[in-house]
């Protein structure tokens, strides 16, 4: 699948070595961008909120159970940076995602699945020991394909 691109917008394609078996995939094996266009690195987003104190005051970090909820948290702190750029998931090329347990691995992809739509970017999951304030089970990070403006 290649996102279809908006005018001046670099060309999004998904690399399928084996296009028969991409049904098979959640997520494409590379993404291509062809053109010009910046890359914005969106830093690790979690359930917090995308802004908060430093060092943590803990009532600020209350988490939801559920890593559906908790998914869907950290991708409306995303897309507030998503949306300061005028960006769309769809430019999303490269998404990281940091469990602290990896039998939520499944449940992390269906709360993703309605913000990406068809589009799969390129991505990598990573089961790591905690994050950075305790009770919070994902975090994700991003690699962001912008248009360059004429």
């Amino acid at each position: 699948m290649t996102a279809t691109p908006r005018s001046n917008k670099p060309t999004v394609e998904t690399i399928q070595p084996n296009p028969a078996r991409a049904k098979d995939m959640p997520y494409a094996p590379a993404v291509r961008i062809v053109g010009a266009c910046d890359l914005m690195f969106v830093s690790g987003v979690t359930p917090s909120p995308l802004y908060h104190f430093h060092p943590h005051v803990d009532e600020e970090h209350q988490h939801p159970i559920g890593i559906g909820d908790q998914v869907d948290r950290a991708m409306t702190a995303a897309k507030e940076v998503l949306d300061s750029v005028g960006a769309t998931w769809t430019d999303v090329v490269k998404i990281t995602k940091y469990l602290t347990d990896i039998r939520d691995m499944e449940g992390m992809s269906k709360a993703l699945a309605p913000y990406f739509g068809d589009w799969k970017p390129a991505s990598t999951t990573i089961c790591i020991n905690q994050l950075s304030s305790p009770g919070a089970r994902v975090e994700l990070d991003m690699i962001v394909a912008i248009p360059k403006k004429s």
